[in-house]
C-alpha cells in the first residue's frame, strides 16, 4: 500500500498573481520599442515574458547604448608603450634616440662594383683594420650612438659581402666563482683588408690588420680599442690632428728588424748595448734588460704638420704582476684599466699607491 508523501501546499489554494506593471515602466518600454523600430507583433511577443525577464532586457540594451561614445566628446586613444627589456634599456644610451633615419641602400654611392657601404659600415671596416679585434659593443657605442639595431643590421650586411667575421670569446674569470662572459668580437676577412686600402680610407703608411690571431689574449686586445678613444679625446684637445695606430705586433717587428741589422753590421756589439741603442731609436725605455714595448703607439702631426707627436698606451689587465705593472710605469706608458682590473691590481699592489694613482679609468 503506497503511502501519500505530505505537501504542505496542498493545505491551500493558490493563485499565480502578475503585479501591474507601473505606468512609467510601460511607457519606457513603449518609447524603447518605437527607437528601436520594433514592430507591435515583436512588443506582443515580449509583453508575454516575465516582468523581471523583461525588466532585465531593457536594463542590458540602457547600459548598451550608454557605452555608445558622443561624437562631440570622441574618446582619446590610449598610446601603448612597448617596454624594452631591463638589460636592454640599462645598455642603450640616452642618445640612441636620437639618430636620424637613414637614407636607402640603392641611394648611396657605390664604393666597389656593386657594392654600396653606409657611412658607418665604412667607419666600421676602418676601425677593425687598424685595430685588428674590436668588441661588436665599442663599435655600437661609438659608431651607431648605442643604436644595437643598426649595428646589428650593418654587421650582418658586411658579413653577408664577406668582409667581415664576428666571433664569441669567453671573457676571464680571474679566479672568481662567476658565470662565464661571452663577448662578441669583429675581424676584417682578407677581402674586407683589401678592400680597405683600396679605397684610401686611411693614411697610406697605415697598418691593416685581418684575421684572429692570439685567441686568449683576444679579450685584452679587444680593449686596446676603448683605450685609444679615451687616450685620442685627450690628444684632440691639445691639437693633434691626422692620427696613425701602431699596434705592438708592428712595434715588436720593426724592432727584432732594427736589432738584426744592428748585430749583423757589427757582430761583436753586446746585444744588451744593442738593445739600448734600438729602445733610443724607437724612443722607448731599456729596463730590467728589456725594451719596454707599449700596447699602442698613436702618431699625430701638431701645428698643422709642422711636428709631430706620439703617446704610448698600455691596457692593464688583473693577470699584471707588479714588476710588470711597475716596468710600464717606468716607461712613461699612460697605462688604463677597466674598473673591475684597477680593483683587483689595488687589492695585489696595495702598498704602492703612487703607481696605482697613474692608472686611467678604461
Amino acid at each position: 500500500m503506497d503511502i501519500p508523501i505530505y505537501d504542505p501546499r496542498d493545505d491551500y489554494d493558490y493563485v499565480v498573481v502578475r503585479k501591474p506593471r507601473p505606468p512609467a515602466l510601460e511607457q519606457d518600454d513603449r518609447n524603447h520599442a518605437r527607437d528601436q523600430n520594433i514592430s507591435p507583433q515583436k512588443e506582443a511577443e515580449r509583453d508575454e515574458r516575465s516582468p523581471i525577464q523583461r525588466r532585465l532586457e531593457s536594463l542590458t540594451q540602457r547600459a548598451a547604448d550608454r557605452r555608445v561614445i558622443s561624437p562631440r566628446h570622441p574618446k582619446r586613444e590610449r598610446t601603448v608603450r612597448h617596454e624594452q627589456p631591463q638589460e636592454e634599456r640599462r645598455r642603450e644610451p640616452p642618445h640612441a634616440r636620437d639618430v636620424e633615419p637613414r637614407v636607402g641602400r640603392d641611394r648611396l654611392p657605390s664604393i666597389a662594383v656593386d657594392l654600396r657601404l653606409r657611412p658607418e659600415e665604412v667607419r666600421t671596416i676602418s676601425e677593425v683594420g687598424r685595430f685588428r679585434v674590436v668588441s661588436a659593443r665599442d663599435l655600437t657605442d661609438t659608431i651607431y650612438r648605442g643604436n644595437s639595431g643598426q649595428a646589428e643590421r650593418d654587421l650582418s650586411f658586411l658579413r653577408q659581402k664577406n668582409l667581415v667575421d664576428t666571433d664569441f670569446v669567453n671573457a676571464r674569470r680571474d679566479g672568481k666563482n662567476r658565470p662565464v662572459e661571452r663577448i662578441q668580437v669583429v675581424t676584417l676577412t682578407p677581402e674586407g683588408r683589401h678592400l680597405l686600402r683600396e679605397t684610401g680610407q686611411l693614411r697610406d703608411d697605415q697598418k691593416i690588420y685581418s684575421g684572429l690571431v692570439k685567441p686568449r689574449e683576444v679579450e685584452h686586445d679587444s680593449k686596446i680599442y676603448r683605450a685609444y678613444l679615451k687616450e685620442w679625446g685627450r690628444i684632440e684637445k691639445e691639437g693633434g690632428t691626422n692620427p696613425r695606430v701602431a699596434l705592438d705586433f708592428e712595434l715588436k717587428s720593426d724592432i727584432q728588424k732594427a736589432i738584426h741589422a744592428k748585430q749583423k753590421a757589427d757582430q761583436d756589439m753586446d746585444l744588451s748595448t744593442i738593445k739600448q741603442q734600438v729602445a733610443e731609436q724607437f724612443d722607448l725605455k731599456f729596463i730590467d734588460n728589456s725594451i719596454q714595448i707599449p700596447d699602442l703607439r698613436i702618431e699625430y702631426d701638431l701645428d698643422q704638420g709642422s711636428r709631430t707627436g706620439h703617446s704610448d698606451v698600455e691596457v692593464a689587465t688583473a693577470a699584471y704582476h707588479g714588476k710588470h705593472l711597475s716596468a710600464k710605469v717606468q716607461a712613461g706608458f699612460r697605462i688604463y684599466a677597466s674598473a673591475s682590473d684597477r680593483a683587483s691590481l689595488t687589492a695585489r699592489i696595495e702598498d704602492d699607491h703612487e703607481m696605482m694613482q697613474g692608472i686611467l679609468d678604461l
